[in-house]
Protein backbone atom coordinates (compact mmCIF):
# COMPACT_ATOMS: atom_id res chain seq x y z
CA UNK A 1 0.00 0.00 0.00
CA UNK A 2 1.40 3.39 -1.02
CA UNK A 3 1.59 6.42 1.26
CA UNK A 4 -1.24 7.95 -0.81
CA UNK A 5 -3.50 4.98 -0.16
CA UNK A 6 -2.58 4.91 3.53
CA UNK A 7 -3.43 8.60 3.91
CA UNK A 8 -6.59 8.21 1.81
CA UNK A 9 -7.71 5.39 4.09
CA UNK A 10 -7.00 7.34 7.29
CA UNK A 11 -8.87 10.39 5.96
CA UNK A 12 -11.91 8.47 4.71
CA UNK A 13 -12.25 6.54 7.97
CA UNK A 14 -11.84 9.59 10.21
CA UNK A 15 -14.77 10.61 12.40
CA UNK A 16 -15.89 14.19 11.77
CA UNK A 17 -15.92 16.61 14.71
CA UNK A 18 -17.86 19.83 14.21
CA UNK A 19 -16.38 23.07 15.51
CA UNK A 20 -16.80 26.83 15.19
CA UNK A 21 -14.95 29.99 16.11
CA UNK A 22 -15.84 29.53 19.79
CA UNK A 23 -14.13 26.10 19.88
CA UNK A 24 -10.73 25.68 21.49
CA UNK A 25 -8.33 22.82 20.73
CA UNK A 26 -4.81 22.00 21.86
CA UNK A 27 -2.90 19.49 19.74
CA UNK A 28 0.09 17.61 21.12
CA UNK A 29 1.78 14.49 19.80
CA UNK A 30 4.85 12.34 20.33
CA UNK A 31 4.84 12.50 24.11
CA UNK A 32 6.41 9.03 24.19
CA UNK A 33 5.39 8.62 27.81
CA UNK A 34 7.55 5.88 29.30
CA UNK A 35 8.29 4.20 32.61
CA UNK A 36 10.41 7.02 34.10
CA UNK A 37 13.61 5.06 33.46
CA UNK A 38 16.73 6.53 31.84
CA UNK A 39 15.23 5.62 28.46
CA UNK A 40 12.05 7.63 29.14
CA UNK A 41 12.44 10.74 26.96
CA UNK A 42 9.17 12.17 28.30
CA UNK A 43 10.40 12.22 31.91
CA UNK A 44 12.54 15.32 31.34
CA UNK A 45 9.52 17.38 30.28
CA UNK A 46 6.75 15.83 32.35
CA UNK A 47 6.42 18.81 34.70
CA UNK A 48 6.21 21.22 31.76
CA UNK A 49 3.64 19.01 30.05
CA UNK A 50 1.53 18.58 33.19
CA UNK A 51 1.48 22.33 33.84
CA UNK A 52 0.45 23.04 30.23
CA UNK A 53 -2.22 20.36 30.38
CA UNK A 54 -3.70 21.87 33.56
CA UNK A 55 -3.80 25.27 31.86
CA UNK A 56 -5.71 23.90 28.87
CA UNK A 57 -8.12 21.96 31.06
CA UNK A 58 -8.93 25.03 33.16
CA UNK A 59 -9.33 27.21 30.05
CA UNK A 60 -11.85 24.81 28.48
CA UNK A 61 -9.74 23.47 25.61
CA UNK A 62 -10.37 20.13 23.95
CA UNK A 63 -7.26 17.93 23.95
CA UNK A 64 -6.26 16.10 20.76
CA UNK A 65 -3.26 13.76 20.93
CA UNK A 66 -1.93 12.95 17.47
CA UNK A 67 -0.29 9.61 18.16
CA UNK A 68 2.76 8.21 19.95
CA UNK A 69 1.39 9.41 23.24
CA UNK A 70 2.59 6.28 25.01
CA UNK A 71 5.94 4.62 24.34
CA UNK A 72 4.83 1.04 23.75
CA UNK A 73 7.88 -0.01 21.76
CA UNK A 74 10.34 0.33 24.62
CA UNK A 75 7.79 -0.66 27.28
CA UNK A 76 5.88 -3.92 27.35
CA UNK A 77 2.75 -2.73 29.15
CA UNK A 78 0.64 0.37 29.64
CA UNK A 79 0.57 -0.39 33.37
CA UNK A 80 4.22 0.60 33.88
CA UNK A 81 3.66 3.85 31.97
CA UNK A 82 0.52 4.68 33.94
CA UNK A 83 2.25 4.14 37.26
CA UNK A 84 5.16 6.37 36.21
CA UNK A 85 2.91 9.25 35.10
CA UNK A 86 -0.30 8.70 37.04
CA UNK A 87 -0.96 12.42 37.55
CA UNK A 88 -0.93 12.97 33.78
CA UNK A 89 -3.38 10.17 33.09
CA UNK A 90 -5.78 11.28 35.82
CA UNK A 91 -5.83 14.73 34.23
CA UNK A 92 -6.45 13.17 30.81
CA UNK A 93 -9.26 11.23 32.50
CA UNK A 94 -10.80 14.56 33.51
CA UNK A 95 -10.68 15.69 29.86
CA UNK A 96 -12.33 12.42 28.87
CA UNK A 97 -15.11 12.72 31.44
CA UNK A 98 -15.89 16.24 30.20
CA UNK A 99 -16.00 14.96 26.57
CA UNK A 100 -12.92 16.97 25.60
CA UNK A 101 -10.49 14.19 24.68
CA UNK A 102 -9.66 12.80 21.24
CA UNK A 103 -6.86 10.23 20.96
CA UNK A 104 -5.10 9.02 17.83
CA UNK A 105 -2.59 6.21 17.57
CA UNK A 106 0.82 6.39 15.93
CA UNK A 107 3.42 3.76 15.13
CA UNK A 108 4.74 3.62 18.72
CA UNK A 109 1.26 2.97 20.16
CA UNK A 110 -0.22 1.12 17.18
CA UNK A 111 -1.57 -1.52 19.59
CA UNK A 112 -4.34 0.98 20.39
CA UNK A 113 -5.72 0.23 16.93
CA UNK A 114 -7.13 -2.91 18.57
CA UNK A 115 -10.25 -1.85 20.48
CA UNK A 116 -10.10 -5.01 22.59
CA UNK A 117 -6.58 -4.08 23.74
CA UNK A 118 -7.74 -0.57 24.64
CA UNK A 119 -10.75 -1.87 26.56
CA UNK A 120 -8.65 -4.39 28.47
CA UNK A 121 -5.76 -2.10 29.45
CA UNK A 122 -7.11 1.46 29.49
CA UNK A 123 -10.65 1.19 30.83
CA UNK A 124 -9.64 0.89 34.48
CA UNK A 125 -6.64 1.08 36.80
CA UNK A 126 -5.95 -0.36 40.23
CA UNK A 127 -6.09 2.26 42.97
CA UNK A 128 -4.05 1.19 46.05
CA UNK A 129 -5.89 3.65 48.32
CA UNK A 130 -9.31 2.15 47.68
CA UNK A 131 -7.93 -1.33 46.98
CA UNK A 132 -10.07 -1.75 43.88
CA UNK A 133 -10.19 -0.97 40.18
CA UNK A 134 -11.21 2.58 39.30
CA UNK A 135 -12.50 3.96 36.00
CA UNK A 136 -9.91 5.48 33.65
CA UNK A 137 -10.81 5.83 29.95
CA UNK A 138 -14.10 3.97 29.73
CA UNK A 139 -15.50 3.51 26.21
CA UNK A 140 -12.64 5.41 24.60
CA UNK A 141 -11.72 4.74 20.96
CA UNK A 142 -8.38 5.51 19.39
CA UNK A 143 -8.56 6.57 15.74
CA UNK A 144 -6.01 6.77 12.95
CA UNK A 145 -7.26 10.24 12.10
CA UNK A 146 -9.99 12.74 12.83
CA UNK A 147 -11.44 15.57 10.76
CA UNK A 148 -12.36 18.89 12.33
CA UNK A 149 -15.08 20.51 10.20
CA UNK A 150 -16.11 24.11 10.68
CA UNK A 151 -19.87 24.38 11.03
CA UNK A 152 -20.13 27.65 9.11
CA UNK A 153 -17.34 27.67 6.52
CA UNK A 154 -17.32 23.85 6.06
CA UNK A 155 -13.52 24.04 6.09
CA UNK A 156 -11.86 20.77 7.10
CA UNK A 157 -8.71 20.08 9.10
CA UNK A 158 -7.29 16.57 8.88
CA UNK A 159 -5.46 15.38 11.98
CA UNK A 160 -3.33 12.23 11.93
CA UNK A 161 0.02 11.01 13.22
CA UNK A 162 1.91 11.12 9.92
CA UNK A 163 3.46 7.64 9.96
CA UNK A 164 1.41 6.90 6.84
CA UNK A 165 4.21 8.64 4.95
CA UNK A 166 6.76 6.32 6.55
CA UNK A 167 6.53 2.94 4.80
CA UNK A 168 8.81 1.06 7.18
CA UNK A 169 7.29 2.26 10.46
CA UNK A 170 3.73 1.84 9.17
CA UNK A 171 4.04 -1.61 7.64
CA UNK A 172 6.74 -3.20 9.79
CA UNK A 173 6.03 -1.51 13.11
CA UNK A 174 6.07 -4.84 14.94
CA UNK A 175 9.59 -5.54 13.68
CA UNK A 176 10.67 -2.01 14.60
CA UNK A 177 9.18 -2.47 18.06
CA UNK A 178 11.14 -5.69 18.52
CA UNK A 179 14.40 -4.02 17.45
CA UNK A 180 13.82 -1.07 19.78
CA UNK A 181 13.16 -3.34 22.76
CA UNK A 182 16.13 -5.65 22.30
CA UNK A 183 18.68 -3.30 20.73
CA UNK A 184 17.94 0.42 20.66
CA UNK A 185 16.51 0.88 24.17
CA UNK A 186 19.77 -0.23 25.86
CA UNK A 187 21.81 1.83 23.38
CA UNK A 188 19.51 4.83 23.88
CA UNK A 189 20.49 4.87 27.55
CA UNK A 190 24.07 5.31 26.37
CA UNK A 191 23.09 8.15 24.03
CA UNK A 192 23.00 6.27 20.71
CA UNK A 193 19.96 7.21 18.59
CA UNK A 194 17.73 4.79 16.68
CA UNK A 195 18.50 5.37 12.95
CA UNK A 196 15.10 3.97 11.86
CA UNK A 197 13.31 6.91 13.49
CA UNK A 198 12.61 9.79 11.07
CA UNK A 199 12.87 12.17 14.04
CA UNK A 200 16.56 11.21 14.29
CA UNK A 201 17.27 10.59 10.61
CA UNK A 202 17.11 13.81 8.59
CA UNK A 203 17.05 12.17 5.14
CA UNK A 204 14.12 9.96 6.15
CA UNK A 205 12.35 12.94 7.73
CA UNK A 206 12.47 14.87 4.44
CA UNK A 207 11.09 11.89 2.53
CA UNK A 208 8.16 11.50 4.93
CA UNK A 209 7.31 15.21 4.75
CA UNK A 210 7.55 15.21 0.95
CA UNK A 211 5.07 12.32 0.66
CA UNK A 212 2.55 13.98 2.97
CA UNK A 213 2.87 17.31 1.15
CA UNK A 214 2.24 15.59 -2.18
CA UNK A 215 -0.94 14.08 -0.73
CA UNK A 216 -2.07 17.49 0.54
CA UNK A 217 -1.58 19.05 -2.90
CA UNK A 218 -3.63 16.24 -4.47
CA UNK A 219 -6.42 16.89 -1.95
CA UNK A 220 -7.04 20.55 -2.72
CA UNK A 221 -4.46 21.77 -0.19
CA UNK A 222 -6.42 20.30 2.71
CA UNK A 223 -5.05 21.55 6.04
CA UNK A 224 -3.24 18.52 7.45
CA UNK A 225 -1.73 18.47 10.94
CA UNK A 226 0.66 15.68 11.89
CA UNK A 227 3.45 14.76 14.29
CA UNK A 228 5.81 11.77 13.85
CA UNK A 229 8.92 13.61 12.66
CA UNK A 230 9.07 15.82 15.79
CA UNK A 231 9.80 18.85 13.54
CA UNK A 232 7.37 21.78 14.03
CA UNK A 233 5.97 23.14 10.76
CA UNK A 234 3.73 26.19 10.29
CA UNK A 235 3.12 27.28 6.68
CA UNK A 236 2.12 30.70 5.44
CA UNK A 237 -1.29 31.04 3.73
CA UNK A 238 -0.82 30.16 0.06
CA UNK A 239 1.85 27.55 0.82
CA UNK A 240 1.24 23.81 1.12
CA UNK A 241 -1.03 23.50 4.19
CA UNK A 242 1.29 21.08 6.01
CA UNK A 243 1.41 21.60 9.78
CA UNK A 244 3.40 19.66 12.38
CA UNK A 245 2.90 20.17 16.10
CA UNK A 246 6.44 19.02 16.91
CA UNK A 247 6.72 16.85 20.02
CA UNK A 248 6.81 16.77 23.80
CA UNK A 249 10.35 15.40 23.91
CA UNK A 250 12.34 18.40 22.73
CA UNK A 251 15.24 19.27 25.03
CA UNK A 252 13.68 21.24 27.92
CA UNK A 253 10.49 22.18 26.03
CA UNK A 254 7.33 20.91 24.39
CA UNK A 255 5.58 22.23 21.29
CA UNK A 256 1.97 22.04 20.17
CA UNK A 257 -0.69 23.67 18.04
CA UNK A 258 -3.59 25.71 19.39
CA UNK A 259 -6.84 26.39 17.53
CA UNK A 260 -8.88 29.20 19.07
CA UNK A 261 -11.19 31.96 17.79
CA UNK A 262 -11.00 30.49 14.30
CA UNK A 263 -7.22 30.90 14.30
CA UNK A 264 -4.27 28.52 14.46
CA UNK A 265 -0.99 29.01 16.35
CA UNK A 266 2.23 27.12 16.98
CA UNK A 267 3.25 27.36 20.64
CA UNK A 268 6.02 26.21 22.95
CA UNK A 269 6.05 25.62 26.71
CA UNK A 270 9.40 25.87 28.44
CA UNK A 271 11.10 26.71 31.72
CA UNK A 272 12.22 30.34 32.00
CA UNK A 273 14.17 32.21 34.64
CA UNK A 274 12.66 35.38 36.12
CA UNK A 275 14.71 38.42 37.16
CA UNK A 276 14.85 37.22 40.77
CA UNK A 277 16.15 33.81 39.76
CA UNK A 278 12.85 31.96 40.11
CA UNK A 279 12.14 29.21 37.59
CA UNK A 280 8.70 29.21 36.01
CA UNK A 281 6.97 27.42 33.15
CA UNK A 282 5.88 29.80 30.42
CA UNK A 283 4.00 29.63 27.13
CA UNK A 284 5.79 31.09 24.10
CA UNK A 285 4.04 31.92 20.83
CA UNK A 286 6.20 30.70 17.94
CA UNK A 287 3.94 31.28 14.91
CA UNK A 288 0.50 32.79 14.36
CA UNK A 289 -2.21 33.26 15.27
CA UNK A 290 -3.31 32.91 11.65
CA UNK A 291 -6.93 32.77 10.50
CA UNK A 292 -7.89 29.27 9.36
CA UNK A 293 -10.02 30.73 6.60
CA UNK A 294 -6.84 32.20 5.06
CA UNK A 295 -5.84 28.64 4.11
CA UNK A 296 -9.18 27.83 2.49
CA UNK A 297 -9.11 27.18 -1.25
CA UNK A 298 -12.15 27.32 -3.47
Amino acid sequence: MSSKKRLDKAYKESPIIAFDDSSKFILFSDCHRGDNSFADDFANNRNIYFHALKHYYTEGFTYCELGDGDELWENLTFKSIFEAHKNVFLLLKAFHKSHRLHMLYGNHDMVYKDQNYVKKHLSTYFEPISGKDEELFSNITYHEGIVLKHQNTKQELFLTHGHQGDWWNYTFWKWSRFMVRVLWKPLNVMGIADPTSPAKNYKELIKVERRIKKWIINNNNLITIVGHTHRPRFPEPGDIAFFNDGSCVHPRSITGIEIENGKISLIKWQIATTDDGTLKIVRVLLEGPQKLIDYKTE
